[in-house]
């Protein structure tokens, strides 16, 4: 079969609605970040925020950085339009050649990286959290415990790389699930291992690593069942690689602006007073729920779909489909910013407020988390349009915009720690997600790629509206902070449940009360 045979009727990823993959991928990453806030509540529980958590955050957050930055950022974009085309215009042999290659090829750059990683360990938490270098027993234990988690790094890139190929078979809910491990495990490590420990966070590192096992080899049975499981041998001569490697050189910067500047927000909190890392780090997993359950999910199921249109050279759908993206983005991205700013403190105590976890704890955490929520919709926004270039093959563009971002987010960061402290790297990161947001958009737009489709007026009155009375609600419904304190964890449990579902069923009520339906959000991959 030559390279313009069309593959195999097996080998072409089926046509989905993306409003039903969407609900695959949002239900699952909603499972999984539930079972992450049940994870953080049985830190929280057991560390607090004090010197032991601050050093688990730091050495998990260093390969976890790595992870988003090259395998569910750089990579992913790069990989996955390549794939596409492949999908649609390549033979079956092809497409497991370029597998093959790639998975090898993945392998030995990482293992060569993660055995540099664990030599210069002491190093890298230096770079990564100066302010630890005040502390030798600090920075000796976060490093210690960095030899564990950065193997992570390699597992769940390889992860990453076989959640790409079933994504763009539309496989979406195995990739969505694998998160739901490194939960279980984490939880399992802190009940399990921590009472065995001198040191019980170390407890925490192992439970990272045995994470990254488990979440590869689950994934294995579901690319043997579709024919597609690699055998991985490095060739960085196939054309496939060399392409993906080309698209990933600026797609690095692109892609993964947000999580650089969240990055910068821990090396300047490791600077402040102890537990600034441990108060962004809990406001930073409240925002990521909605990010996660909403803004990741749909540039997860965006890529592949804009690809295929891409390679297909059908441009009308390729804008309907990021129109579709935003509007979705916005629709559930401005009620849950809104939640997340009015019931911040409920929310924080009713997950964290508990064991070492004190009253200060959760005013310090409060004030990031309303400054995180700020930016939650340019987070979401960023996810949906970053893709409109990635799946062009078009990295360069996005690595401009990122630089600028960047900049501005370090600007921002010398302009507000010292007034806001650890709330005013929160606020630098929000502003910086907002400009470049902003920038992407445009820039699509005047290449005349995103075309707005009719509707917009009132679409802007149905959310606007809706979004406001659901925050007036919230506000009256909701006990003061202090209150909750006195609550018991059930308690806190049903109001928490009873404000979601008020709020919720008022902002979906003054939408359907002004003609907006689940049918206009019916969109074909």
């Amino acid at each position: 079969m030559t390279a313009n045979t069309p593959p195999q009727a097996n080998m072409s990823p089926p046509r989905r609605g993306l409003m039903r993959s969407g609900l695959v991928v949002s239900a699952m990453t909603m499972l999984s970040r539930v079972m992450g806030l049940v994870r953080d509540v049985v830190v929280a529980t057991f560390l607090g925020a004090g010197n032991g958590s601050d050093a688990f955050f730091v050495a998990f957050k260093i390969p976890n950085f790595l992870r988003r930055l090259f395998a569910e950022g750089a990579f992913n974009q790069a990989f996955v339009p390549v794939l596409s085309e492949y999908s649609t215009q390549r033979s079956k042999q092809e497409i497991r050649e370029l597998l093959n290659a790639v998975a090898g090829s993945l392998t030995a750059i990482l293992a060569l990286i993660t055995a540099l990683a664990m030599l210069g360990a002491p190093w890298l938490v230096w770079v990564f959290a100066p302010g630890f270098g005040r502390d030798p027993e600090k920075l000796a234990m976060t490093a210690d415990m960095l030899r564990l988690t950065f193997p992570y790094l390699l597992l769940i890139s390889l992860t990453a790389f076989s959640g790409s190929v079933l994504n763009t078979w539309n496989r979406f809910a195995v990739p969505a699930f694998t998160p739901v491990l490194l939960n279980i495990s984490l939880i399992g490590a802190a009940l399990l291992l921590m009472p065995l420990m001198e040191e019980p966070a170390m407890a925490l590192a192992w439970g990272v690593l045995i994470a990254g096992a488990a979440q590869l080899a689950f994934q294995v049975p579901f690319l043997l069942r579709l024919g597609l499981l690699p055998t991985p041998w490095p060739n960085f001569a196939h054309e496939g690689v060399k392409r993906i490697l080309k698209l990933m050189a600026p797609a690095l910067f692109g892609v993964s602006v947000s999580q650089i500047n969240l990055l910068l927000d821990t090396v300047l909190a490791s600077l402040l007073t102890a537990g600034s890392v441990s108060w962004l780090y809990y406001s930073d997993r409240l925002v990521e729920l909605p990010l996660g359950v909403f803004g990741v999910a749909i540039g997860t199921i965006i890529l592949p779909a804009l690809s295929k249109r891409h390679a297909e050279q059908s441009t009308e759908h390729f804008s309907a489909m990021l129109d579709w993206a935003i509007r979705v983005v916005l629709l559930l991205g401005v009620p849950a910013a809104l939640a997340l700013a009015v019931l911040a403190e409920p929310f924080l105590i009713t997950l964290f407020h508990y064991g070492a976890m004190t009253d200060t704890d959760i005013q310090m955490a409060a004030m990031s988390l309303r400054a995180y929520a700020f930016g939650l919709v340019a987070f979401m926004l960023i996810k949906v349009l970053a893709p409109g270039f990635f799946a062009r093959q078009d990295t360069k563009t996005p690595v401009k915009v990122g630089i600028i971002a960047m900049v501005a987010n370090m600007v921002f960061n010398l302009l507000l720690i010292w007034p806001l402290a650890h709330a005013g790297l929160a606020l630098a990161t929000a502003l910086s997600a907002f400009l470049n947001a902003g920038l992407l958009g445009y820039l699509l737009y005047r290449q005349k790629v995103l075309i707005f489709q009719p509707g917009w007026g009132r679409y802007a009155v149905q959310l606007v509206g809706g979004s406001a009375l659901m925050s007036i609600a919230l506000y009256l419904a909701a006990p003061d902070w202090q209150e909750w304190l006195d609550f018991e964890l059930w308690q806190r449990i049903r109001w928490v449940a009873g404000l979601v579902v008020l709020g919720g069923g008022l902002y979906f009520a003054w939408l359907t009360a002004f003609g907006l339906r689940l049918r206009h959000f019916k969109m074909n991959s």
